[in-house]
């Protein structure tokens, strides 16, 4: 639709791409999916997408330049959204998909370098627990339909016209850390961040969106 703001889609070769392009054409916005980190400087807002390990998502960025160029267009304030792995990303590290430390000896403590998001949240995204703190087990990955909880009073933009208790699609085994800036949560073993939001412009989801029909 002509006048409206270019989303740029991120490929940085880890899935959902086109479900999330046509998820923004079908309410009318003007959604590329693009690799090249000069394009996503010159969009009018940035998607993340993406099913993954973060280790690997993360070397991909660097390597392209994307992690860059999405680092300078949150900063500046360009509205921005991380969906799943996406949201990850946001956060300062990830331990998925690490790998012990070069030298180690196999029989040595395994310790890893925890691979490096963007850096735009602080904390470290780590594995959901199969077991909660009664200790009854609980199916990992997390997979399927699931409710978000926030304070009715939630200002932030994305949860315009969402209600607390509103059912979506999440699959991962992943969650990231809780913050000052989470916004809605869901709980599988333990709460985890939904929803986070800062600066009204950046947002991160743990859901798919684009597999959650209306809501």
């Amino acid at each position: 639709m002509p006048g409206q703001p270019r989303i740029a889609v991120v490929d940085y070769c880890k899935g959902n791409l086109k479900s999330v392009e046509r998820g923004f054409l079908a309410i009318g916005g003007e959604a590329f999916i693009t690799d090249d980190p000069d394009m996503i400087a010159k969009a009018d807002a940035v998607v993340l997408p993406g099913v993954g390990a973060f280790a690997d998502a993360a070397a991909t960025m660097r390597r392209t330049g994307q992690m860059d160029a999405i680092r300078k267009r949150i900063a500046a304030g360009v509205p921005f959204l991380g969906i799943c792995l996406g949201l990850h990303l946001m956060y300062e590290e990830g331990v998925e998909g690490t790998h012990p430390r070069k030298g180690d000896s196999p029989l040595f403590s395994g310790e890893v370098d925890n691979a490096q998001g963007l850096a735009a949240l602080p904390g470290v995204v780590m594995p959901l627990p199969k077991t909660d703190a009664s200790g009854k087990t609980y199916k990992i990955p997390h997979v399927g339909w699931n409710s978000i909880e926030f304070d009715e009073a939630c200002t932030s933009p994305l949860l315009t016209g969402i209600g607390p208790g509103e059912y979506f699609y999440f699959t991962h085994s992943y969650a990231a850390p809780d913050t000052p800036c989470t916004v809605a949560t869901t709980t599988h073993a333990e709460a985890f961040p939904s929803v986070v939001s800062f600066r009204d412009t950046a947002f991160g989801v743990q859901f798919h969106p684009e597999k959650t029909s209306d809501a």
